[in-house]
């Protein structure tokens, strides 16, 4: 397979993957999110709470570039 098929691929489950949502509701309070990870949506006794949804994205964000960095020193420690 060559790359460029390959790349075509990835890039298409990528954006299958981002397509799915799941919503998980308990307790009065609902949760909508994206197979990208992303809170689309957060209700608290049907009133949505856009403040606590930027607040989670932003520290799901961050602990995704903190993996990053880890691993990326893992590699270049593996490469010395």
């Amino acid at each position: 397979m060559d790359k460029a098929k390959m790349m075509a691929d990835a890039y298409q489950l990528r954006q299958a993957i981002e397509a799915e949502v799941v919503e998980v509701e308990e307790n009065g309070i609902k949760i909508t999110i994206g197979g990208d990870l992303k809170i689309k949506k957060i209700s608290v006794n049907n009133s949505e709470d856009n403040t606590l949804k930027d607040v989670i994205n932003s520290a799901i964000r961050k602990a995704q570039e903190m993996m990053v960095l880890k691993m990326k020193e893992t590699i270049d420690l593996k490469n010395l």
